[in-house]
């Protein structure tokens, strides 16, 4: 018995039953793979969110700790007395020489 296929395309393209099993191994094999890309991503786009919420909250952190400190030395700076004072109301040095030279004469 003979038997006469006629091709559309060239014979070489011709998929045989062996081919098709492959192709569907091949397939199951990309589905399982993708499979495991898709779940390790999800794994690592719950890991970036978590890193997130930690990241926000440290920053929070620093920031109540940096207020909080800013405070602190304003309250320090505002105890201080200055070392030295310069008398604004005179006009000039040699006014102030000389209000410092009746100072010390009374």
């Amino acid at each position: 018995m003979l038997f006469f296929f006629s091709f559309k395309q060239s014979p070489e393209r011709y998929i045989h039953s062996k081919d098709i099993l492959q192709c569907k191994a091949s397939s199951t094999s990309m589905e399982r793979e993708n499979s495991e890309l898709y779940l390790r991503n999800c794994q690592i786009m719950r890991e970036n969110e978590r890193l997130r919420r930690k990241a926000q909250r440290l920053n929070h952190e620093n920031q109540a700790l940096l207020s909080e400190l800013r405070r602190k030395l304003a309250a320090r700076n505002a105890k201080r007395k200055p070392e030295f004072e310069i008398d604004m109301g005179s006009n000039s040095v040699t006014d102030q020489i000389e209000a410092s030279k009746h100072q010390a004469l009374d």
